[in-house]
């Protein structure tokens, strides 16, 4: 029974920890109980809890390096903001809310956060980075209302990214593309029900922190309690 015991505090330890994903030219940890697949020329991770895959999506895109793929050209894209036509049909403007270099594991990145500029109603984080041959990207959406529930997630993705040159065949896209362009999040995802369109009507432009549920019902709870309790003494008080 002692080993049976331990198996099970080893199984699960082991899930609670985050999974790694490596392939040709970049690795990082992801969320505990996520999957990444490849979708096209794209890696998409996600939760693989049906109920959660709204939450967050990681996008993976990388291309053959061009002229527009350099560290001060992917931070002048990154301050700027993006206008594009959301899933409901309405116009969405981002707002940026800062881009700059930092250094990751010995390598320079270009890290951005933006309102809005994946789908409405979400944040995304971007890193870039260039690297020999290649230009790669790595996008973390999160709605908005989440944000802070993955704050941890994201900030454990960023800090075990590597980027790396294996030699061989590549799934990237063209020299003449653009690497942001690629950050799209798959038809194939977002259509359908995984990400429906969101109203952007009173969007906030700060993370909202996670909203404690029961908070009324509980004190519901309690004050039947008391009044429970005051009937069945004074009952009590009478029949002595």
């Amino acid at each position: 029974m002692r080993w049976l015991g331990l198996g099970v505090v080893l199984v699960i330890s082991a899930n609670a920890h985050a999974s790694r994903f490596a392939n040709q030219f970049v690795e990082f940890e992801y969320p505990p109980q996520w999957n990444c697949n490849l979708e096209g020329a794209e890696w998409v991770c996600q939760s693989s809890d049906a109920a959660k895959k709204k939450d967050a999506i990681v996008i993976l895109a990388a291309k053959l390096r061009g002229d527009q793929d350099s560290l001060d050209q992917y931070l002048t894209h990154l301050k700027q903001a993006k206008t594009y036509q959301g899933l409901n049909g309405k116009s969405v403007k981002s707002e940026p809310k800062y881009a700059k270099t930092i250094n990751i594991n010995d390598h320079a990145w270009v890290d951005s956060l933006h309102l809005e500029s994946e789908l409405p109603g979400f944040y995304t984080r971007y890193i870039a980075t260039v690297k020999k041959d290649i230009g790669v990207l790595v996008t973390f959406s999160v709605n908005k209302a989440k944000y802070q529930n993955y704050l941890q997630d994201m900030d454990n993705l960023v800090k075990t990214l590597k980027v790396f040159r294996k030699s061989g065949g590549l799934n990237v896209k063209q020299a003449d593309t653009n690497l942001f362009d690629s950050s799209k999040i798959p038809d194939t995802v977002s259509q359908g029900t995984v990400f429906p369109s969101v109203d952007i009507e009173g969007a906030s432009d700060k993370p909202e922190k996670p909203k404690k549920e029961g908070g009324m019902s509980n004190l519901l709870l309690i004050l039947g309690g008391a009044i429970l309790v005051i009937i069945l003494l004074r009952r009590r008080k009478k029949q002595d």
